[in-house]
């Protein structure tokens, strides 16, 4: 099996990381435009598999995607981060052309690939990643909900102290601040997070897990690279693997939760396939307001991509 990540940068090559030292594939191929990071980078992460025990051979290209060929998932993580005086329209302008150019070269090599998007702002990157490929919605997906809901289960775990492992939970829509936690469907070994945590404190939690890429870039100046790569891994695991694990992933919905032709977050079926079936839960009426308000916001940053 073979997997390509594009963009060495801290996102990527975290991804790429991850994926040698659990040996989801046989090999990982990192790109990047910028010459020899790819290449230092992966060379980086062979030299370890001594230490580490792991066998996945790790490659880098400077731009030749010849070396991707026959890849079986692409994640993309490249696109430049918002930057001082620049607009909303201009990020989604620059990046949407890096994100084409990235996935016309992917599919030229690779045109049976299952394509991950990491890139921001992510709903509407997979939207343009789609449109260029021309995917079916079940080979062309977002990373977001796994690791807004990391965030939230870390939280929580600190909240209670617990283990991590033992949490479960579950968010739909955009990725940002217009993302919907379900309370209702967090667990701790089983228990509702609700009968464990009172009702303004898990409110708190909440609101904090919205903003928690913010809070990191205040801290370090930069966006998370860790725990994004890691989430893009754990995907790209379930489908090497054929896993079948169900994670909240962004997706082209049709007629799901009442919405058609917009990019959000949904619990999916993750395996060899790609998004091998869509799970729709049945909300209450405010989740359903909070999901309606999600998918206004999403539309409105798509509009923005079609007025170009």
């Amino acid at each position: 099996m073979k997997v390509t990540v594009v963009g060495a940068g801290n996102v990527g090559a975290t991804c790429a990381d991850v994926l040698a030292y659990r040996e989801v594939c046989n090999e990982v191929v990192l790109v990047d435009i910028k010459d020899g990071l790819s290449e230092g980078k992966s060379l980086d992460i062979f030299q370890k598999a001594p230490i580490n025990l792991y066998d996945t051979k790790t490659v880098g290209s400077t731009n030749d995607y010849s070396m991707t060929s026959n890849s079986d998932v692409v994640v993309i993580t490249s696109g430049l981060p918002r930057k001082p005086g620049m607009s909303r329209d201009d990020l989604i302008g620059t990046n949407a052309k890096i994100v084409t150019s990235v996935t016309e070269n992917i599919i030229k090599y690779s045109p049976d690939c299952i394509i991950i998007i990491v890139s921001n702002p992510l709903d509407v990157m997979t939207y343009q990643a789609h449109l260029t490929s021309k995917f079916p919605r079940e080979r062309i997906m977002g990373m977001a909900g796994i690791l807004d809901t990391a965030r939230f289960r870390a939280f929580i775990s600190e909240e209670l102290g617990v283990s991590t492992k033992d949490i479960q939970a579950l968010l739909l829509g955009g990725h940002g601040d217009t993302m919907v936690p379900l309370p209702r469907y967090t667990t701790v070994s089983g228990i509702p997070v609700s009968e464990l945590i009172a009702e303004e404190r898990l409110n708190e939690i909440i609101e904090r897990t919205k903003f928690g890429g913010g809070e990191l870039v205040k801290l370090m100046g930069t966006s998370a690279w860790y725990a994004p790569g890691s989430a893009a891994a754990q995907m790209v695991e379930a489908i090497v693997k054929d896993q079948k694990r169900i994670f909240p992933v962004c997706i082209k919905l049709e007629g799901e939760y009442g919405i058609d032709d917009c990019y959000l977050g949904v619990p999916v079926v993750l395996g060899s396939k790609g998004i091998e079936k869509v799970i729709e839960l049945n909300l209450d009426p405010d989740e359903h307001k909070l999901l309606e308000e999600s998918r206004k916001h999403v539309k409105e940053v798509m509009s923005v991509l079609d007025n170009l």
